[in-house]
Parts: structure tokens; sequence; C-alpha cells
């Protein structure tokens, strides 16, 4: 579901039902029918079917994001359900190029509003899905300039195992939350899982989920061992995808990457070196 909108919305004025929300907002699941306008003013107006019924939003209040701190929330829209006048256009989008794209929009002020619709709950190493599980977020966004960085090396951890390791910053500053549970979800509007799917492995054909993982306080730096975990075997691919979501209300993003094959240990002395440099405590050579 891939779609441009350049259409000229004006209708008669009202809104209810306020809401705030942050984090490449989760507005609904299992949308259709999604269309975005926006105006020079930080507003979007998105409208979309879910649950047989059509609905539009209008968000408001937030662009880009702010940087890792205690002393305030992260930016967060507005959401009002909106029933009436809405002036907006949804310009070319000439942005750099986004993952689980349904539609993007250039607003009359120069800032960019997306749309991505991402299937972030799928269940770790290769789990069937319930329905609930395999729903389709829709994720809404907001932002000027750059976007968040993602960076991922592979490489092998113990000398048999496939492994990846990288960092995660936005505007040169890493990305990370202030407390998580036990689990490694956060609990914080700052905090951030990178979620790793794997291709073609011993789950399965195609792409299936082998884990997600927190980006590390304060560095935003992270790695994992794709090894058995408890009953579950070693999920290698061919090929490895981790999704992101921005900080505040910046788009999701991506990383594509094969598999690093044998194992070499000259190379493997090298990465060594590269994870020491990354200051990283809970990421360390092996």
């Amino acid at each position: 579901m891939r779609r441009l909108s350049s259409t000229l919305v004006v209708l008669a004025a009202a809104a209810t039902a306020v809401s705030t929300a942050g984090a490449t907002e989760i507005v609904t699941r299992n949308a259709t029918n999604v269309s975005l306008v926006a105006n020079g003013r930080g507003e979007a107006l998105l409208t979309y079917t879910a649950e047989g019924q059509q609905r539009r939003l209008l968000l408001s209040g937030a662009v880009n994001a702010i940087h890792p701190t205690q002393s305030r929330p992260q930016v967060a829209f507005t959401i009002r359900s909106w029933s009436g006048a809405f002036a907006g256009s949804c310009g070319r989008y000439d942005g750099p190029p986004l993952p689980w794209l349904v539609v993007a929009c250039k607003a009359p002020d120069g800032s960019y509003w997306a749309v991505q619709s991402w299937q972030r709950m799928l269940p770790n190493f290769g789990v069937a899905p319930n329905a609930e599980q395999a729903a389709w977020e829709l994720h809404l966004s907001h932002w000027t300039g750059e976007l968040p960085r993602l960076e991922i090396t592979m490489n092998w951890s113990w000398r048999r195992w496939e492994h990846l390791y990288g960092r995660f910053t936005y505007r040169g500053v890493p990305i990370h939350g202030f407390a998580s549970t036990s689990g490694g979800n956060p609990l914080d509007s700052f905090g951030r899982n990178v979620y790793l799917d794997t291709f073609a492995s011993v789950y399965g054909s195609g792409w299936r989920r082998e884990n997600s993982f927190l980006t590390h306080r304060p560095t935003g730096v992270f790695c994992y061992s794709i090894n058995p975990h408890g009953a579950h075997p070693a999920g290698n691919g061919t090929k490895y995808r981790a999704t992101v979501k921005g900080p505040g209300v910046t788009p999701l993003v991506m990383w594509e990457g094969r598999s690093p094959g044998r194992f070499d240990h000259a190379a493997d002395q090298e990465h060594n070196r590269r994870i020491a440099s990354l200051g990283d405590r809970l990421c360390r050579p092996n």
C-alpha cells in the first residue's frame, strides 16, 4: 500500500477527543484507505478506515525530537478526532527513502509528514503470530532535516555464532532511554528497541522475527548474538533486517545486510577492536 496524495481538502470544522502521544506515532492497526494532507502550521489531517469505519484525525504540536533528557518528556503529537474543516495539501515527497511506507508528503512549510505500516509485535524466534501479534501498526511522523541513523555491522560471537553490533543516533547524539523492564521494554518516552528479522532461516522461508533489544544508555550502542535461546535453535539467515522507531516523531528507519558467512579470524579481530572502541560496557569483544 503506497500512495501519494495531492488533494486539497476544505470542509466545515469541529474537533473532539484530544489526546497526546509520542514516538513515530502508533495511530491505529490494520488500517486501509489511508490518506494524508498537511498545512504550513504544523498540522496534518490523517484519514483511514479501521474496523469498518472511516476515521479522521488532526495531528499537531510536534516535529523532530529532542535528545535524551530527564528534565522533560520527548516531543509528542496532540491528536484530535476531527469532523470538519481542514485546508491542506499533500505535496510531492522528495525526502530520503523510507521503509514500510504508505504515504508521505511535503508540507507547504517544507517539513515532511509520513505514514508507515509495520508489524512490530511479531513474536520472537519465528513463532507463528496470533491475530493481535500480526497486526500492521500505522505510524505517523513529522520531521525536518536528517533522519535518525541506524548503524549495524555483522560479525561472529565465540567464533561460531553470527552476531551484530551497532549504534543508534540522531543528529550525532546517541538515542537511549533512562528506565526499562527486566525484559527490555522501555519505561520512558526516550528508550528504543531494535527489532531484528532473519530471512530463510531454520524458522522457515521468508522474513521471520528473531528478537528485539534495547539501545544502551548512554552510548546508543547495542549488540546481539544469533545463538540458540532455550528450546529455540539459532535463527541464522541468509540476510537480516532491523527496524527501529525514530526518536520523538521522526520516522521508522531500517537496516538490511547479509550473513557474515564462515568465521574469519583476521576479520573477527578487527571487529573486536571496533566493538572495544564503542566504549559500551554491555558490548564487549568475544
